[in-house]
């Protein structure tokens, strides 16, 4: 079925995969014919989320909550019913987990203990996106009512909130030094924000044909890249948001449908996952 998810590992050459069929699956590039499951859900499964410090992979399994999956023994080791709904997005800060549902709310779970301790809830619309700020200690969270609004890591207060486009928010990206939030929509525009200035719009760009499903930084952070439902991948200067190359079915053999999930490996290594079933793996250098 569909690849929904992609999550990294704690190396640079390997990582996690998830989608419609409920699999969950290891990859390692030095065997990439030779998967590894990690675990099957009934339901399909939009949301991964990879504790490091643990060897925890969290499982978003739509209509059945979170799963806390042991990588090394492959078994579940605790499991929370927040939900059901589908699970859209998972980010941890500290000791906190954070999970964007679709029935609007965003749970925070507490990870040692694996109890809820807030529901955050501020919209009937689904809760799609997660971005955390460790700088001024927020986190900005994508709705499907077109709005971002933005939260206290410290007591879970909002702080802001504003139509932000046309159409649900997708995906959302802090700047490494915090100063900006750039988002991504279903209407197909990349959008940023100056977060200093209370989130002042700052940047428009027409980015793809049709819908924004996920952003991702490089590793030196010079570049990001964007996918889309348009089947391409298009990867952009980090400062000025200018288009530097897009990767498609036409002129380099890419997805034949929408390209849901992008992962940046390494500094020469992307991935990214499909509607099409399949995962691509793509060499990419740019010129000093």
């Amino acid at each position: 079925d569909c690849v929904y998810a992609l999550e990294k590992s704690n190396t640079p050459n390997s990582f996690f995969s998830a989608g419609g069929d409920g699999m969950v699956a290891r990859w390692n590039l030095d065997h990439p014919d030779q998967g590894d499951l990690i675990a099957r859900v009934p339901n399909s499964v939009y949301a991964l989320h990879y504790l490091a410090d643990k060897n925890l992979l969290v499982v978003g399994h739509n209509q059945d909550g979170v799963h806390f999956i042991d990588v090394a023994d492959k078994k579940e080791v605790a499991s929370l019913q927040l939900t059901t709904n589908s699970i859209f997005d998972i980010k941890s800060e500290g000791k906190n987990l954070f999970v964007a549902t679709g029935d609007g709310s965003v749970y925070v779970v507490d990870i040692e203990t694996v109890k809820p301790v807030k529901r955050i809830t501020q919209s009937e619309a689904s809760a799609r996106c997660i971005a955390i700020n460790t700088q001024t200690q927020e986190f900005a969270v994508g709705y499907s009512d077109n709005h971002i609004r933005v939260f206290s890591l410290d007591d879970f207060s909002m702080k802001y909130e504003w139509l932000a486009h046309g159409n649900s928010v997708f995906t959302l990206l802090y700047s490494p030094d915090g100063e900006l939030l750039t988002s991504g929509s279903r209407d197909a525009r990349l959008k940023r924000w100056e977060v200093s200035r209370e989130y002042r719009p700052l940047q428009e760009v027409a980015a793809h044909l049709y819908a924004i499903n996920n952003m991702v930084f490089s590793p030196d952070c010079k570049h990001f890249l964007t996918c889309s439902m348009d089947k391409s991948i298009k990867v952009w200067d980090a400062d000025d948001m200018k288009l530097l190359k897009v990767i498609d079915r036409a002129r380099h053999a890419g997805h034949a449908t929408s390209v849901n999930k992008i992962l940046w490996l390494s500094e020469h290594r992307i991935a990214s996952g499909s509607d099409d079933r399949n995962i691509a793996i793509w060499n990419i250098r740019f010129e000093n």
